[in-house]
């Protein structure tokens, strides 16, 4: 079930409660564009809230079911005045989240496979933990196919064992 759609309006802040969510863009020209995968505790619309263009850039689906609570701007702008606890945690998640941010576009601008793969190698500590290639693949923003090829030619050439 798709939650919010992209240029949708954020007028809320996220909680994860339970379950697992996506968020996917699909552009007109090319392969679907995942930003981010969301789970228990994660927040989402942090980065749009307090925007001044608060529209959403992908869609947010429910991958199972789930369960979200949803703050609005002023309840956030209360909590944030008033609770110096939850004023650091959101700062600090707002930090984290963008380092991920620019860890995912130093990723997509790579444009070739090869590329994509070592910057992924590179932001996780020269491993790979997935447990299908598709899942991978999907990180990527690449082919199940072009990975595969690749990660065989690695093998093949003993980059990668």
């Amino acid at each position: 079930e798709t939650l919010f759609y992209e240029g949708d309006l954020c007028k809320e802040l996220a909680i994860v409660k339970e379950g697992r969510f996506l968020i996917i863009s699909y552009p007109k020209n090319g392969s679907p564009i995942i930003f981010r995968h969301l789970q228990k505790n994660d927040l989402f619309g942090n980065n749009l809230l307090f925007s001044s263009d608060p529209y959403y850039k992908g869609n947010i689906i429910a991958q199972e079911n789930s369960e979200v609570l949803l703050l609005q701007k002023q309840d956030v702008l209360c909590f944030l005045q008033e609770n110096e606890r939850f004023l650091i945690e959101y700062l600090k998640i707002q930090c984290d989240s963008a380092k991920y941010l620019n860890s995912r576009i130093r990723l997509l601008s790579n444009d070739k496979a090869i590329d994509r793969f070592f910057a992924y190698m590179h932001d996780h500590g020269d491993t790979i933990r997935y447990t299908s290639i598709t899942a991978l693949a999907e990180e990527l923003s690449i082919s199940r196919e072009a990975l595969s090829r690749l990660l065989s030619k690695l093998i093949k050439e003993n980059i990668m064992l």
